[in-house]
């Protein structure tokens, strides 16, 4: 089974329909959470991956747009995207999104998989540093735990007594380019697609994976979108402008 990995949209309508565009073949696909949040294309993108699927674990920006959560704890910034995408949304999107299930959760078809937000022990864990990946690695149920929330992506794997961290290699940063993973049958994996809609690794490309199950091999990607269009959708509301401008530096 091909399975389409997207997480961490954001709100962002370009990088999303890049991402669609430039995928390979699959079979269906999981959204990892925080569909919304930062951009300014809420509805939109709800609407697109409502028909992509039925597959979705819930994120921390979708949980506080729908009030599930404080948005306190969030920086400026954050806090002020949550309530105005809170206002944008449709009555129909925002009980959709309220319903989103709780991580982690395993999907008929793909036993040795589970997929979460933040982590399997905490839906809101940032797993970050190899040292951050122990306890996930160590608990998990499954071999492959795919997993957002951090915009950064790679892989993490218990290989003996330690935790290696990889990170796709890319020779460019203005084209589509992929970058295949195979992972091992006898050792547990943390694996992130990267955020579509708002990358922090440095790379501004919209960042996606799709997991060949049968193959066992995970392929990155990252992919250019029309930036401008996006940022101009952020500077024509009440979002804070930096949320426009952090997106060409992938940050």
């Amino acid at each position: 089974m091909r399975v389409l990995l997207l997480s961490d949209i954001h709100s962002n309508l370009e990088a999303l329909e890049a991402c669609l565009a430039a995928a390979p073949a699959y079979d269906l696909v999981v959204n990892l959470g925080d569909i919304v949040g930062y951009g300014a294309s809420p509805n939109e993108v709800i609407e697109r991956s409502r028909g992509l699927g039925k597959f979705f674990v819930r994120g921390n920006h979708d949980k506080a747009v729908c009030g599930l959560i404080d948005i306190k704890d969030f920086n400026p910034a954050a806090a002020l995207a949550s309530s105005w995408t809170r206002a944008q949304l449709t009555t129909e999107n925002l009980e959709w999104l309220r319903a989103l299930p709780q991580g982690p959760v395993q999907i008929a078809g793909l036993p040795g998989a589970q997929f979460v937000h933040g982590s399997p022990v905490d839906e809101d864990e940032y797993v970050v540093t190899a040292g951050d990946a122990v306890a996930p690695l160590i608990v998990a149920p499954t071999m492959v735990t795919f997993f957002g929330h951090t915009h950064l992506q790679g892989s993490f794997i218990l290989n003996g007594d330690h935790v290696d961290a990889i990170h796709p290699a890319y020779r460019t940063v203005g084209q589509v380019e992929s970058s295949e993973f195979p992972l091992k049958n006898n050792l547990p994996y943390l694996v992130n697609p990267g955020s579509v809609g708002q990358p922090r690794d440095g790379d501004w490309r919209a960042g996606f994976a799709v997991f060949d199950s049968d193959a066992r091999i995970v392929a990155f990607y990252r992919v250019p979108y029309n930036l401008k269009s996006a940022q101009d959708r952020i500077l024509a509301t009440d979002l804070p402008q930096r949320l426009a401008t952090r997106l060409a530096a992938g940050r």
